[in-house]
């Protein structure tokens, strides 16, 4: 059996259409409240997490497999595998701020963000100095009440971004959901894994 940590939402739809797609697996149940699906027929069981919990399932090894965005493992770091871009779930990771915003070296950047590690990556690489300001929802609100200077957050169509009279300033990196997987079971598994991962590549397009 392969345990495959699902994120909740559209992402955990858009991989379970791959699945069938790809014949890994042959009926996709409504999920409703349920969390755990076995698949006795495929040797599949997967399971519905948070976004952010899918690296931590795969890393010690509950799940073997897992989707998870870039963004997560970016910001994480977890010990696991990188084996495919499943190339869905696509945006861009970006530094935003109120339209006519004009950064001001002389002080520190004050940035609202829940992607701390890798706001805190990108501008030292710019050697710029930054004061994070954590947040975890609505952080386009961060600017407008003057809490902080930019944002740095996931832009998908930017419509919210327009909604607030902000743009995007700077691309950070491409995001999209990749296929990871625990290291010990990459080595016993690695049959089921690699045929696993090779018949979803046969049905990702770059659409």
């Amino acid at each position: 059996m392969i345990n495959i940590a699902l994120p909740k939402g559209r992402l955990a739809e858009r991989t379970l259409k791959l699945m069938t797609e790809a014949g890994i697996l042959d009926n996709v149940t409504e999920a409703g409240r349920k969390l755990v699906f076995e698949d006795g027929k495929s040797g599949i069981c997967y399971f519905l997490v948070k976004p952010w919990d899918v690296p931590v399932y795969v890393e010690r090894g509950i799940a073997d497999v897992g989707v998870a965005g870039k963004d997560v493992l970016l910001e994480n770091s977890p010990d696991v595998y990188e084996l495919a871009d499943l190339k869905t779930g696509r945006c861009r990771m970006c530094v935003c701020a109120a339209n006519g915003y004009r950064d001001d070296p002389s002080r520190r950047l004050r940035v609202a963000t829940k992607f701390v590690n890798c706001s805190k990556r990108y501008y030292a690489s710019l050697g710029r100095e930054i004061e994070v300001i954590k947040l975890n929802g609505s952080i386009e609100l961060a600017p407008l009440l003057n809490m902080s200077d930019v944002i740095v957050d996931l832009v998908e169509t930017g419509t919210t971004l327009k909604e607030n009279d902000m743009g995007v300033v700077s691309v950070i990196y491409d995001i999209s959901a990749r296929l990871i997987a625990n290291k010990a079971s990459y080595r016993f598994k690695r049959g089921e894994i690699d045929s696993l991962t090779f018949r979803l590549g046969e049905v990702i397009t770059d659409a």
